[in-house]
């Protein structure tokens, strides 16, 4: 039985390390999980499924993640020289960064993206309308090479597919012996709040509605097991009417500043999964 709880090597805003246990009490046996927004990946390193399929909307994820399963001990040699005090400046971050951008290599993309991960701001992931990463520098005395973590997830990436697919393919490839976990980019608590830009194309109220449907479905007239994290608002309520909601309050915060961070409230949608005969 495994007790000791893994961190993602990323950072990751809204990331679900501290809700781990909370998700995988709700999430029911099956063969497969299937994460449509699969994000840092806590939940995937922290469950026991035979299989899982991952999938991100944003290509640099994917590709790193992909990159590390088929060339694991290449990939790590190679990040952990970006990890040099020499790097760890505003100027070589910036230029890194204008690197990662002009770059149309997917294996030195990957390599910045870990680096600019973990010496980028609070660790965000945020490109402009234009597709460029714009995530200030983030001024940490030593970043941290997360070679553990990154030896971890390649190890179980093993079990896993990867994909980079609007969530709403995923739904149509989902068969039965599987359970979806979605953690998509949250409704804003309010106008100010919103935080989609995540990729270039945000993550509109529609497509929250259609994520909503989709979970319906799938559970009521599929039998397939859906959960779904969010914040605890009436629009949420309203969407997820067809689901088990249970609150929960959560520090959450993107700030470097941990003493900001106050109690937000957020919930689980689990649409039950009704076998079929």
């Amino acid at each position: 039985m495994k007790t000791q709880k893994t961190r993602a090597f990323l950072k990751w805003a809204g990331g679900k390390y501290t809700l781990t246990e909370q998700i995988t009490q709700i999430l029911p046996d099956a063969e497969k999980l299937v994460e449509p927004f699969v994000g840092a990946g806590s939940v995937f390193l922290n469950s026991d499924y035979e299989r899982y399929h991952l999938n991100d909307i944003n290509p640099d994820l994917i590709a790193l993640y992909t990159i590390l399963k088929r060339r694991p001990q290449q990939y790590i040699n190679d990040a952990r020289r970006f990890f040099i005090t020499q790097n760890n400046h505003e100027s070589a971050y910036y230029a890194l960064r204008e690197r990662f951008n002009h770059s149309q290599d997917d294996y030195e993309r990957a390599l910045l993206f870990l680096y600019l991960n973990r010496h980028g701001y609070n660790g965000l992931c945020r490109y402009n309308r234009s597709g460029g990463f714009n995530v200030p520098f983030g001024r940490y005395v030593r970043p941290y090479f997360p070679e553990r973590e990154l030896e971890y997830f390649a190890a179980k990436a093993k079990k896993a597919t990867f994909t980079c697919l609007p969530f709403n393919q995923i739904f149509k490839r989902v068969r039965k012996n599987a359970v979806i976990y979605c953690d998509p980019p949250y409704v804003p608590i309010n106008t100010t709040a919103m935080f989609t830009d995540y990729s270039s194309n945000g993550f509109s109220l529609d497509q929250q509605v259609e994520l909503a449907r989709l979970a319906t479905h799938a559970s009521q007239n599929r039998g397939i097991p859906v959960l779904i994290s969010n914040h605890d608002v009436d629009f949420t309520r309203n969407i997820y009417q067809h689901a088990e909601i249970r609150g929960l309050k959560v520090k959450r915060s993107i700030s470097q500043n941990g003493a900001t961070r106050v109690p937000v409230s957020e919930l689980f949608a689990y649409f039950r999964g009704h076998a079929t005969v």
